[in-house]
Order: C-alpha cells, then structure tokens, then sequence
C-alpha cells in the first residue's frame, strides 16, 4: 500500500511539472503573437515585411550600382553596331545612358593623310571649331560624326577632336570608319566611273574613295537614311542642324542637295558638246544655264537613292559610259562630275540648295582664260551659312 502511494505522489509531480512546461510554452507563443499583433508601432506581420523589403528596396536604390544594368545594355548595343558597320572603332564622348532612341544627325567627312599634311590639320581645325561655336540640339538629339580615315590619322583625330569637344554641351559621338574597308566595298561598283571622272588615265583602286557619296547607299547601314557629307576645308557661320531641315525641302524623287558650281568649270569641261550644240545650257551660268555642282556641302537622301530605280540605273557601266560619250566628258573631280553628268538629263534627282550653304571662294579659273564671265559664276546673294575655302583660298575672319 505504501508502494502505491509513493507510485501516485511520483506521477502526480511528474504531472504538474509538464504541466509547468506547457504554461511556459504557451507563455513564448503568446509573447511572440503580442510583440507581432500588438506592438507599439502597431504593425502586423504583413506591415513589417512590407516595411522591410522598400528598406531593402531603398538601400538598392542608393548602390552605386544600381542603374548600371541599363550601361550595360547600350554597351552591348554599341559594340553590336559598330560590328555590323564593318571595321569602325568609336569613342562615346558625351552620350550618357540609352541613345539608341535619339534622333541622329549625321555627317560624314574625309579623313585620310592628315597626320602627313599640317595644311589639313589646320583646315580641320578651323572646320571643327566653327562647327562646334555655332551647333545648338535639343534634348534626345546626338550629332553623329563619321570620319573614313586610316589608322594613323584616326589616332590624331581622336585627340583633336577631344580637344574640340571638350566644352559642347549638346550629346554627339564620333565613328572612324577604316578607308581600306570602304574602298574594298566601293571598288566593284563605281570602277565604270572611274575611268571618266578620276584625274588618272585609268581606272586606279584607291580612287575609288573619292566616289563614295555616288554609292554610299549601297555600303552604309539600311537603317541610315540621311547623311550630310562635308569637305574638310570649311568653315561654319550658323547651326549646322539647320542645314540638316533642308532634307525637307526635297521635291519627289531627289536624292541628292547640293550647291551649284561658282567657277566656270563645266564651261571648260564640256567644251566638245558646247561646241557640237552652240545652243545649249550646259556649262552656262546661272540663272538659266546648267553650271554643274560642287561636292563639297552634300545631302545625301540615302533611302531615297535606295528606293530609286532610275538613280542606281544611271550607276550601270552600260548608262555611265553612254552619258560620257554623249557629253565628251573627261572630268578629274570624281562624284562632282558624275553628279553634274546625270543632271544634266535628270535634273529632277537633284535638290539645289542655296549658295549661302556652299559658298566657295576659289578664283582659279577667273586667271585661266575665263575672266570675262567668271563673275556669272561667281557672284552669289544671299546670307553665307557655309564658307569653302576651295583650292587652298584663304577663309574671311568671322
């Protein structure tokens, strides 16, 4: 009987101690519900997950990190496009972020032996500098610069043109597309050309570059419509985005803005068919006569000079060497004379700009036989947006 008392006091202790342990457990599970439900911020489980993922999110926010994922994508693109455009290399200078969507405005120029030429370093120079007083864009708008130059020049033109840009407060970018590559692609289709319009007896393979513009359609990216090609020697008086609405002025079918010629060169270069047709416009002076253009200020419609079947019709050997032959043409200045050539029986594929755009300031044929109609030529009204300080003359200080 005592066994079994003790028995019964040993369980009854057993039993208050678990019931001991329970009251202690339940005592944390209520705590742990009290400090979530009813805490002095008064703040549920949901509020504070709530409030610890913005602190998170916040934190996020303020890395330095944070937004890199977005350089990273345009990067990325750059490099894509640069590969797709051939053997180009390009420095970002001021494009901060994702242009892709910006609307660009292009420019192409000649950029090769000037590391050997001090004279071209110095027309680049004042080119660049005026251009760079003068240009104004708006926010989402990127001047686009495109130099064809060989590998050393393009190593001098990096620096100038760091120099140049240093100061500008709108976003541009600068691509040097290798000379060799461009020849390469232009050699097949303007060889014909060639043969009429280059200084030499016959057709040579570095020529080729100085046909560019006639075939820049067909080499250039699908997704470049317009581009302005420009001569090195020049010098800007107003904003060149304001030649760039000139584009807009194209009547159906033009391809091409250009300024007239302003010496009597097309008067001397079609002497054979002025003197077979003595009434003919060709090689006359303005306003009636035809003087032929100058290249070095170009509007190049390049989706236009796509689409059109009867401007790539006249790039057929076949066309080209049928043209020549019908105006006994021999000219040595390359696309200026093809250009001159055709509009002389499509003028409609031309947009002529005003002279102010172009305004040339060589006099070399007023001293070689052509003083007495050299001012037909010469003389034009109008503001100067553009001077040309063609075969080597000097530029008028601003």
């Amino acid at each position: 009987m005592r066994i079994l008392r003790l028995a019964y006091v040993i369980m009854a202790r057993v039993s208050m101690f678990r019931s001991l342990q329970f009251l202690l457990i339940l005592a944390c599970v209520l705590a742990v519900v009290t400090f979530y439900y009813f805490g002095s911020e008064n703040q549920n489980f949901s509020s504070t997950t709530k409030r610890i993922k913005l602190s998170q999110a916040s934190r996020n926010t303020n890395r330095n990190d944070a937004d890199l994922t977005i350089d990273t994508r345009f990067s990325e693109l750059a490099r894509s496009k640069e590969k797709k455009m051939g053997e180009n290399d390009a420095f970002q200078s001021r494009n901060n972020g994702d242009e892709t969507l910006a609307q660009r405005y292009n420019v192409l120029m000649m950029f090769t032996k000037v590391d050997k030429s001090q004279n071209l370093q110095d027309k680049f120079r004042v080119a660049m500098l005026s251009m760079v007083k003068y240009a104004q864009f708006l926010e989402g708008e990127v001047l686009a610069l495109h130099f064809v130059s060989d590998p050393v020049s393009k190593v001098l033109g990096e620096k100038m043109l760091q120099e140049f840009f240093k100061n500008v407060t709108f976003k541009y970018e600068v691509l040097f597309h290798d000379v060799d590559a461009f020849t390469h692609k232009l050699f097949p289709i303007v060889e014909a050309l060639q043969k009429h319009f280059s200084a030499g007896s016959w057709s040579y393979f570095s020529d080729a570059i100085f046909f560019l513009s006639v075939a820049m359609h067909r080499i250039l990216p699908q997704n470049l419509t317009r581009i302005v090609q420009l001569d090195i020697d020049l010098k800007y008086r107003t904003n060149i985005r304001d030649l760039f609405q000139e584009f807009d002025h194209f009547p159906p079918g033009a391809v091409l803005g250009i300024v007239r010629e302003m010496q009597p060169v097309y008067r001397h270069t079609f002497w054979q068919y002025r003197k077979e047709n003595p009434q003919t416009r060709v090689g006359d002076p303005p306003p009636e006569g035809l003087p032929g253009f100058n290249s070095g200020v170009m509007l190049l419609d390049l989706g236009a000079m796509r689409a059109s079947a009867l401007y790539n019709q006249l790039l057929d050997t076949r066309n080209v060497t049928k043209l020549a032959d019908k105006y006994s043409i021999r000219g040595h200045l390359g696309d200026q004379d093809f250009f001159t050539m055709i509009s002389m029986e499509h003028p409609e594929l031309f947009y002529s700009l005003a002279c102010g755009w172009n305004r040339q300031l060589c006099t070399w044929w007023r001293d070689h036989g052509y003083r007495d109609v050299f001012d037909l030529y010469y003389r034009c009204d109008g503001p100067i947006y553009i001077y040309h300080g063609n075969c080597n003359s000097p530029i008028p200080d601003d």
